[in-house]
């Protein structure tokens, strides 16, 4: 820092107290950091409150899809089918899509990012830090309570991404400023099932042993759901339309 170089050839003291309190003329990046029991569920209402404020705010949602410093009950990001607490036989309500609701403000930058894809989470985290508005990044986070080997968990990242459960986006509102489609889809084409991607996860799987035509019938519409729910994603990403931002 320019500043700080010439403040420290100084010896008067007012040159002394600049310099002591220097770093906090740079600009931080802030973020408010959660979880999706409190970004989805218990939290909702204040986390939707700050973003529509319009406020210069940064915000982190880590979704686990299930209550995981609480015991593992499931959440409103939950998955249709998955078993958690309060949901002992599969969770029969798709997961809460709040990157969609995000995304109707139109002025809120938004983007969903795994693991999968290291360089759209990096692209994403800048982007977010720079936009001079309200933005939200809720990344994809494995955890223990998906009964998955931990040592492997960016595999499950991988097969959550290719199954098109976790689609990943980024909505600049900047783009729609320019007349452009503030939607960017950063997905490729889906390369396994919803179901490849969950029988790989002891959270899928306990059903099927426990109460197996009801766990059939809850993958076949998770199937159905994952499968619109991407292909809405990508039609929408395909428009020609700025969503009427301004």
């Amino acid at each position: 820092m320019k500043l700080k170089g010439v403040l420290e050839k100084c010896t008067d003291d007012d040159s002394k107290n600049l310099l002591s309190v220097a770093d906090y003329l740079v600009k931080k990046s802030v973020w408010i950091m959660g979880g999706d029991g409190w970004a989805y569920d218990i939290g909702y209402g204040g986390l939707d409150h700050v973003l529509a404020s319009g406020e210069n705010v940064n915000v982190l949602v880590l979704d686990t899809e299930v209550y995981s410093n609480t015991g593992g009950q499931a959440s409103k990001a939950t998955p249709l089918g998955a078993v958690a607490q309060f949901a002992a036989g599969g969770k029969r309500m798709p997961k809460k899509d709040l990157g969609m609701i995000s995304m109707t403000y139109g002025n809120i930058y938004v983007a969903k990012v795994s693991l999968a894809n290291p360089n759209q989470v990096v692209k994403a985290f800048l982007e977010a830090d720079a936009y001079d508005g309200p933005s939200i990044v809720i990344a994809y986070t494995h955890c223990i309570a998906h009964g998955i080997k931990m040592d492997s968990a960016i595999e499950n990242c991988k097969k959550a991404v290719a199954s098109g459960h976790w689609p990943l986006f980024r909505f600049d509102p900047r783009l729609a400023a320019e007349g452009k489609n503030p939607l960017q889809f950063d997905s490729k084409d889906t390369t396994i099932s919803f179901e490849d991607y969950a029988s790989g996860e002891n959270r899928y799987r306990v059903l099927k042993k426990a109460n197996p035509e009801m766990a059939a019938k809850l993958m076949d519409q998770a199937n159905k759901y994952t499968s619109s729910r991407f292909d809405l994603y990508r039609k929408l990403a395909e428009m020609n339309t700025d969503w009427g931002a301004k």
